[in-house]
This record gives C-alpha cells, sequence and structure tokens, in this order.
C-alpha cells in the first residue's frame, strides 16, 4: 500500500513538473523571450562542476585527463581581437581627385625678416565624397538605306528586354536594390522620381518578371556548382503572399540552399506550402550531406539509401532542448550546453 502511494506521488509529481515546464514555456513566449544565451557565470560554473567531477575521477584512478581543456577553455578569454583603433586609411582603389590648397601670393613673404617664404613641403589628409547616380536616355538610331528594289536598316545591338524602355544596367540596379538593399519598388519608385523619371513599381516588377525568364540558364548552372558540395545547408522561412482565390493572406515558403566552403553558392527555391515535394524536387540528383532541422519531410530522404543523403543534425536546434531543461531546473543539463558553447567557439 505505501509503495503504490509512494509511485502515485511520483507519477503525480512528474506530471506538476511537466506542467510547470509548458507553462514556464507559454509564458516566455507571451513576454517575447527570445534569447538563449546562457551568461559567463553561468558557463563558468559549468567548469567548476566539470573540473570536480574530474577530480574525482582522478582521485578514483578511473580518469584520463580529457575534460582538462574543455573544462579550462571555458574560464578563458575567448572574446575576438578588435582591431587597433584610430582612424583607418581609405581604400586605394577609389578613384582619387588631388587638389591642392596653396597660400595667396601675399601670403609668401615673412613680414618679420622680409624674405620670401620657400616650400618645405606639404600635408595631407583625405576624405570620401559621393557622386550620386544619375539616369540618361541612350537613343538607338539606326539608318536606312533604299534603291529602287529594297530597303535596309542597320540592326541596333540586342537588349535583355526588346522594345523595353530599360537597358541592361537599369534592371541590374532594380534587382540589386530589391534582393541585395532590400528596397521595396515602392522606394524605388519614388527614388526614381528625385532624379526626373516617372518609372512605376507596376513596370519595375514586370521587369522583374521577364529577368527571372532570361536568368533562368545561369541559375540551373549555379545549381549545378552547388550540387558539387559536400554539404548543403537548408532550412524554410513563411513569407505572406496574396492570393486573389482567398480574402486573406497565406503563408508560401522559401527555401534557402547554402553551398560549402568549396562552392560558395547559395540558391532560393519557393514553394506554396511545407510540403516535402518542395525540397524532393529541388534537392533531385544531389547526393551527399544535407543539414537542416528536424522537420519530418526530410526524414524519407534519409530512409533511402538509394537517394544518397546523410542527415546532418543542426546544434542550435538540438542546444534549444538542453536549454528548456535547464530553465526547468536540471542543472546536470550544465556540462552539455558548456560543450555546445566550446563548438561555437571553434566556429567563431
Amino acid at each position: 500500500m505505501v509503495l503504490d502511494l509512494m509511485a502515485q506521488l511520483d507519477r503525480e509529481s512528474t506530471e506538476r513538473t511537466k506542467i510547470e515546464t509548458l507553462l514556464r514555456e507559454l509564458l516566455d513566449s507571451k513576454r517575447n523571450r527570445k534569447s538563449e544565451q546562457l551568461s559567463p557565470e553561468q558557463l563558468a560554473l559549468f567548469a567548476e562542476l566539470l573540473q570536480a567531477r574530474q577530480e574525482q575521477t582522478e582521485s578514483s584512478g578511473k580518469g584520463d585527463g580529457s575534460d582538462d581543456d574543455a573544462a579550462g577553455g571555458a574560464t578563458g578569454n575567448a572574446s575576438p581581437k578588435r582591431r587597433a583603433g584610430g582612424r583607418q586609411s581609405l581604400p586605394k582603389h577609389l578613384q582619387r581627385e588631388r587638389i591642392v590648397h596653396d597660400l595667396a601670393e601675399e601670403e609668401k613673404h615673412c613680414a618679420t625678416c622680409q624674405k620670401d617664404l620657400r616650400p618645405i613641403g606639404e600635408e595631407t589628409s583625405e576624405r570620401y565624397e559621393y557622386i550620386p547616380a544619375q539616369l540618361k536616355v541612350v537613343e538607338d538610331v539606326c539608318k536606312k538605306y533604299a534603291c529602287e528594289c529594297t530597303v535596309k536598316t542597320a540592326a541596333k545591338p540586342p537588349q535583355p528586354i526588346e522594345k523595353g524602355t530599360a537597358g541592361a544596367s537599369l534592371l541590374a540596379q532594380v534587382i540589386v536594390a530589391k534582393t541585395a538593399d532590400h528596397l521595396p519598388l515602392n522606394r524605388q519608385e519614388k527614388i526614381f522620381e528625385r532624379h526626373g523619371a516617372d518609372i512605376s513599381r507596376k513596370t519595375m516588377c514586370g521587369w522583374l518578371a521577364q529577368c527571372a525568364g532570361i536568368l533562368k540558364p545561369l541559375y540551373g548552372k549555379a545549381k549545378e556548382v552547388l550540387f558539387e558540395s559536400k554539404v548543403i545547408g537548408t532550412d524554410d522561412t513563411g513569407v505572406k503572399v496574396l492570393d486573389e482565390k482567398l480574402p486573406f493572406a497565406r503563408t508560401g515558403r522559401i527555401w534557402p540552399y547554402y553551398g560549402d566552403p568549396d562552392h560558395p553558392v547559395i540558391l532560393y527555391d519557393y514553394t506554396q506550402t511545407r510540403a516535402r515535394a518542395g525540397p524532393e524536387e529541388f534537392l533531385k540528383g544531389y547526393r551527399g550531406h544535407l543539414q537542416a532541422d528536424a522537420y519530418g519531410g526530410y526524414d524519407a530522404f534519409f530512409k533511402d539509401p538509394a537517394r544518397g543523403l546523410i542527415e546532418v543534425a543542426c546544434w542550435t536546434h538540438a542546444r534549444r532542448y538542453y536549454v528548456k531543461a535547464l530553465d526547468s531546473g536540471q542543472a546536470r543539463m550544465g556540462p552539455a550546453l558548456l560543450f555546445i558553447a566550446q563548438l561555437y567557439r571553434v566556429e567563431e
């Protein structure tokens, strides 16, 4: 009877702990607590625990000293080296304009000794100046010739968008400003207005769609380089997408695929949903290591030996569960977090 009561108390205590953990996580999410970082004091405490464990193991004659570096490294100075202070010299590759500032002729005479001043050197300082971008209109004039039986017209160079009003340089500017500088088309529209040009966001949106088709062969070549990587990293990010068939914005998915250091290619793929079919289609033909989170859609890739895909887990996702356990009062998770911190230090 007593044993049954004690077992029931253990079950209730375990259940209560689970409920308290869930409540704590819910409250943390409501308070927008995103950080999972550990303080230097916490890491030092974990290092002391490891050191004490090591000493205890050595005293029992079972230690091999393998944790010395692990424990000692946590308290060392891990801060990255900072660059020396002071003003840095301006880049030498930039175009330079030399402006010489001289004394007026009447100032080149000494009023005390009545002698002319002689040059003894110069002082040089540098500053940045910005030359604003400018738009220009290029007129393609095609000469025409004729005789009694024929008419010939000179051909102009082919353009990315035939019969379009944008040259290659302007198209490149719109693409880079939107994708690399994160300037939406409505802001670019206002920038062009300051240059005196009326280029609507609707027009630029059409340019982007046409350029996507033009650049498709380049995308294919970049994918070939990406698939030569030993490791490809991927994840998915939700994006709000307008849908005329729905009264609200639905969630689409953008999947980035990162190549390894020897194949530094980053490609993006868009899918309407998070279904497995998206990454399955993109990764068709790739054999190597795939680093991703624990999304269940990837599991089928790794279970099929014919696919040739090897799963590589993500330390950030794994570490999250140790942090949750530590927050729940399970102090024994500390050393694991210390080891992960050391891996992060190596990576940094």
